[in-house]
């Protein structure tokens, strides 16, 4: 029995999801894999930024937007915004929204620190090999996004650091090597229509699939791409991006045309 078999054999539902996910990047784990507690919540949602879109969007640019060498892996594609768990089951029998839920998150358990995340939150503990692939696959983390994507989205919810960002970096990989991460890196620069993101979409992951896609639009007139939201099921991790996998996002704010910015 190969390793690979050796984790599917181990693992049920959701943990089986993660531990596929890991065991994609060997590297990146290091000793036995964590256990994923989902509590109860039925979908992610995986927030990718289309990293030049973001940067021109900004009236002021952080850092990461500011100095090269800390976006040459959005480069390559999509970089990571967050991987974020709908509604928890226990969060929804206390009368929490949906609403409220995507707009506190985890500080409804835990208050959010006063100042910055970087001064106010101690720094995620990953394996080196981690830290370095994060780094490339989210530049934000020179602003300390990790952080705060953590302590908003996963820290209440029994989701391991390590766990929960390999699997997150394995997401964003996928996307980008697929031929919806292509289309939209070989039209940087100039524009497409919306409908043609969402068909370069379902050519890549299956007929109909296009639902599961969010496109985020910033702007005047919500022309410029900043960002896309894929729905993916929480007990179907494993099987990302099969059609199977994914789940329905609600409708974005897009134009009709959109423009793909670059770096210059």
């Amino acid at each position: 029995m190969t390793m690979l078999q050796a984790i599917v054999a181990g693992w049920r539902g959701a943990l089986l999801g993660l531990a596929l996910l890991l065991a994609a990047l060997p590297s990146l784990a290091e000793g036995p894999l964590e256990r994923l507690e989902g509590e109860g919540f039925d979908h992610y949602t995986l927030a990718l930024t289309w990293h030049p879109g973001f940067c021109e969007s900004r009236s002021r640019p952080p850092r990461e937007c500011r100095e090269p060498t800390l976006y040459e892996g959005a480069e390559r594609g999509f970089v990571l915004h967050g991987l974020w768990p709908s509604l928890p089951e226990r969060f929804a029998e206390r009368g929490i929204d949906r609403k409220r839920w995507w707009q506190e998150g985890c500080f409804l358990a835990t208050p959010r620190p006063e100042g910055s995340f970087c001064r106010a939150h101690p720094p995620l503990d990953l394996p080196e090999p981690l830290g370095e692939a994060l780094d490339t696959a989210m530049p934000g983390r020179a602003s300390c996004l990790g952080r705060y994507q953590y302590a908003k989205h996963a820290a209440c919810l029994a989701l391991p650091e390590a766990s929960y960002f390999a699997a997150s970096v394995a997401l964003v990989e996928a996307v980008n090597e697929s031929a919806f991460g292509a289309f939209v890196t070989l039209n940087q620069g100039g524009d497409v229509k919306r409908n043609a993101l969402i068909d370069a979409f379902e050519a890549a992951f299956g007929q109909g699939t296009g639902r599961a896609l969010r496109l985020e639009c910033r702007g005047r007139g919500n022309r410029l791409l900043t960002e896309v939201r894929i729905g993916i099921d929480a007990e179907r991790l494993a099987d990302f991006p099969a059609a199977e996998s994914l789940v329905h996002q609600d409708r974005g704010r897009c134009a009709t045309r959109v423009r793909i910015a670059t770096f210059d």
